[in-house]
């Protein structure tokens, strides 16, 4: 049984996520998947009333959840108390989920993450898969820059060929409704007299990769900067997902300086799936 974990702050984006998104995705796991909605009482933003409030926003999570079991999809609810992103890792664990998904929104990411958002932390943080759903307001509406029903159909794997790619290969091997999944390296090391040998390698280690997934599986290599690289190969490859791996000891370190992982989750378009290598 896969167990999903969607947090909720009762945003509008959230709730369009929720509402339109989530269920599909959930579905594409089969009938035995469950989803556990959460929802944190920020301990930092109330006061001593919290206990009320926690009582409040539990009747509005049953109420998203009665919306959802209508759809056919097992629900259970949880409301806590504490600092967003702790809690929401706290619960992952408890509950060893599959799956965390968060939506993020607009382009202003790179600032979110700088200044500490519940997603961001909770990236950093967290040791279970994180799905990150694209959205945008345009003219004042929410628009979703993902079709949510085929989420998993064409992934493109970003792998370094360290021990992080055997970790993200593992992860993926049970991902659902994948036609074909494009294995993708950028060679951004080495001499320019080192180039053709090193994408040669690269081209052997994606291929023995390949063999340990169960779909049609596409190899690319590319010289250049990594996440513009992964970037554009998703574009043309029309990928509807994006992978990579994040290293949580030093991502705070990295964020700071711009690493592969950051750069993509921040210019990206598509749907990220952020795999835990740590």
């Amino acid at each position: 049984m896969v167990t999903i974990l969607y947090p909720t702050d009762f945003s509008e984006v959230s709730k369009k996520a929720l509402l339109e998104c989530i269920p599909k995705i959930v579905s594409t796991f089969g009938e035995d998947s469950k989803l556990i909605l959460l929802h944190v009482v920020d301990i930092t933003m109330v006061n001593i009333e919290a206990p009320a409030l926690m009582e409040v926003d539990k009747r509005d999570l049953d109420r998203l959840a009665n919306f959802i079991r209508e759809m056919g999809i097992n629900v259970e609810t949880v409301v806590r108390i504490g600092i967003p992103s702790l809690e929401i890792s706290e619960v992952a664990k408890e509950e060893n989920v599959n799956l965390i998904v968060i939506p993020s929104k607009g382009q202003n990411i790179l600032r979110q993450m700088l200044l500490g958002s519940t997603a961001s932390n909770l990236a950093r943080i967290t040791r279970k898969p994180v799905l990150i759903l694209r959205y945008e307001v345009e003219d004042g509406k929410i628009k979703s820059l993902q079709e949510c029903s085929n989420i998993f159909e064409r992934p493109l794997v970003a792998l370094d060929l360290s021990e992080c790619s055997e970790k993200i290969i593992k992860n993926i091997r049970n991902l659902p409704e994948v036609k074909e999944a494009i294995l993708f390296h950028v060679v951004d090391y080495g001499k320019v007299e080192e180039l053709e040998a090193n994408i040669n390698n690269a081209k052997k280690a994606l291929s023995e990769y390949g063999k340990l997934l169960p779909w049609k599986i596409k190899v690319e290599i590319q010289a250049g900067i990594a996440s513009r690289g992964i970037i554009g190969a998703a574009i043309n490859n029309v990928a509807t997902l994006v992978v990579i791996g994040k290293k949580g000891k030093s991502i705070l370190k990295e964020l700071l300086l711009g690493s592969t992982a950051e750069r993509v989750i921040r210019d990206c378009r598509l749907p990220t799936l952020l795999i835990p290598c740590d």
